[in-house]
C-alpha cells in the first residue's frame, strides 16, 4: 500500500499563495488516483481536488475551482496543489489521500491512504 508525507503547509495573507507537495512510496503510484481533502477546525474533512492515475483527469470542489490546481509527477512519485487567491475560510489541515478507484475519489470512507496532514492558516 502506498504510503503518503504532505509538506509546504505554513501561515500565509489573505491573497496570497502556497504549494503543497505530497511524496508517495512505492513503485505504483502512476495506479492510484491522487486528491486532496482539507478540515477545517470542528468542522467534517472535505474534498477540494483530484487526480487521475495516468491520464492527469482533474475534478474540484466547487469552493476551491479557480484558484487552486492539483497535479502530479510521476517520475517523482509526487502530487501537488497550488493554492492561488488564498482566503481565511480556506484555513485547515490539508491532507493528500490516494485511491484506486477515480469514481469514489471525493468519499471520505472510498481513499486507500491517508498522509498525516498539513497545516494552512490563512490570515486576514
Amino acid at each position: 500500500q502506498v504510503q503518503l508525507v504532505e509538506s509546504g503547509g505554513g501561515l500565509v495573507q489573505a491573497g496570497g499563495s502556497l504549494r503543497l507537495s505530497c511524496a508517495a512510496s512505492g513503485r505504483t503510484f502512476s495506479s492510484y488516483a491522487m486528491a486532496w481533502f482539507r478540515q477545517a477546525p470542528g468542522k467534517e474533512r472535505e474534498f477540494a481536488a483530484a487526480i487521475s492515475g495516468s491520464d492527469g483527469v482533474t475534478y474540484y470542489a466547487d469552493s476551491v475551482k479557480g484558484r487552486f490546481t492539483i497535479s502530479r509527477d510521476n517520475a517523482k512519485n509526487t502530487v501537488y496543489l497550488q493554492m492561488n487567491s488564498l482566503k481565511p475560510e480556506d484555513t485547515a489541515v490539508y491532507y493528500c489521500a490516494a485511491s484506486k478507484n477515480y469514481g469514489t475519489i471525493t468519499l471520505v470512507r472510498a481513499l486507500d491512504a491517508w498522509g498525516q496532514g498539513t497545516l494552512v492558516t490563512v490570515s486576514s
